[in-house]
């Protein structure tokens, strides 16, 4: 129980009343009588306010948003007693997130139903928790406000921004339209998955010749292939403490995290299996699986992954992947490479080039960029350019020793990943080389 306004006016004006009775005497008995029939009136209330009230709340959340997204949540309060309630509602949602329209002041007749809706925006993905509603009722007679919580936890999940991820695909996509005139290049050999039935015709290889269908048919009917689609992509996603670095608001992780999920929405379009394994933080591996459901399934097993105060361990990470991933695939190992790193990572990646085709990105401090760009006007602006040339020499050296080839590693800034790896993607299946 805390007063309400009326009791809190009522003792200002007592006191008040008690100290004009300090300079005129006869006042003292009308101080005395108002502060105990004041007295008496708040003890009545709480006394009337005793029982906790006939209230029922229910709210609708969904049960999944994406990341930045403003989103409406509605409660929904029941009056199952017959006294009309005051009441002001405060929900217990997720504090970090913000919000718009709490706490809400209303009042619900006896036997009656009022919704109300206010809007939330998340700022993390992954698990939040919605608790009991915090309702402050006030008494029969005003003097009082009663703190009680109703209704029940609600569980939520927050997912990336998946509309911002179909926006990059279809961006990057658009980009690589082919031309009149384009030339397609030839492959070795013939295709292996299958694609239909038709007619024979001059030039067929007879092994291509369908006997079961020519003998239906009453005319030779060949098998036609084309190329095989079923490739793997498989992602080895970097969960250490470096990938918690920001550029803005948005870290160094979920950039890259966005980036998986972009070239994992356009490879499953392709006909590919997609799958993950991370390292460092948290460990998680999810199978290469193909189509819509494998999709899903990775969105699924990535939305509440974080980076950890841990230090990637490359090998180990190489020879775990080589024990799961039997099948050749196209492995892109997602870092942030230091001078430190050149031995370990040279190693991992010669171990898991022996049996896949690797790329390997290295997400690089945009703020270093920028310092570099800066007009030098100041003594401390001076230092950080000078830090941040030899960091990015060190860093470049220890890119240079990795040895890997052209075309396989990415220097890039985190905001530039997701179209970078979705262009050397296309490149590599148009190139055959997977």
């Amino acid at each position: 129980m805390i007063p309400a306004r009326p009791l809190l006016y009522l003792s200002l004006a007592w006191a008040l009343l008690g100290a004009m009775a300090a300079f005129w005497p006869s006042l003292f008995e009308l101080w005395a009588g108002v502060g105990v029939a004041g007295i008496a009136l708040a003890v009545s209330d709480i006394y009337l306010s005793r029982k906790a009230p006939r209230l029922e709340l229910e709210r609708d959340i969904g049960g999944v948003w994406p990341v930045g997204v403003w989103h409406a949540v509605t409660l929904t309060l029941h009056n199952r007693g017959r006294s009309r309630l005051h009441l002001s509602v405060i929900d217990d949602y997720p504090t970090a997130w913000q919000i718009e329209g709490l706490p809400h002041s209303c009042q619900i007749d006896g036997g009656r139903m009022l919704k109300l809706t206010y809007r939330l925006r998340p700022n993390m993905r992954g698990d939040a928790q919605f608790g009991p509603t915090f309702i402050r009722l006030r008494s029969p007679l005003g003097m009082w406000m009663r703190l009680h919580r109703i209704g029940t936890s609600s569980a939520l999940k927050v997912f990336p921004d998946f509309s911002k991820l179909l926006g990059y695909t279809l961006n990057a996509t658009d980009k690589r339209t082919p031309t009149v005139g384009t030339l397609r290049k030839r492959r070795r050999g013939e295709g292996t998955d299958f694609r239909q039935l038709r007619e024979y015709r001059s030039g067929d290889s007879q092994r291509a010749i369908d006997w079961k269908g020519t003998a239906r048919q009453q005319k030779l009917i060949s098998r036609e292939y084309q190329e095989e689609r079923d490739q793997q992509v498989v992602f080895l996603l970097d969960t250490g403490r470096r990938m918690m670095a920001k550029d803005g608001v948005t870290s160094h992780f979920d950039h890259a995290l966005n980036a998986v999920l972009t070239l994992s929405f356009l490879a499953q379009k392709q006909g590919d299996a997609v799958g993950l394994m991370t390292f460092g933080g948290n460990q998680r591996w999810l199978a290469p699986a193909k189509g819509r459901a494998g999709l899903d399934r990775l969105l699924a097993g990535v939305y509440d992954l974080q980076a950890q105060e841990v230090a990637p361990d490359y090998l180990l990470a190489a020879s775990a992947l080589l024990e799961r991933l039997r099948k050749r695939a196209f492995v892109v190992l997602i870092t942030n490479l230091r001078d430190e790193d050149d031995k370990a990572m040279r190693t991992a990646c010669e171990l898991l080039s022996q049996r896949h085709l690797v790329m390997c990105v290295s997400l690089r401090e945009k703020s270093l960029d920028i310092a570099l760009q800066t007009p030098i006007q100041q003594f401390e602006q001076a230092l950080r350019f000078c830090a941040s040339t030899h960091f990015l020499a060190q860093r470049e050296e220890a890119i240079r020793k990795l040895g890997i080839r052209a075309g396989h590693l990415i220097d890039i800034t985190p905001e530039n990943l997701s179209m970078a790896l979705v262009n050397r993607y296309l490149d590599i299946k148009e190139s055959g080389v997977l």
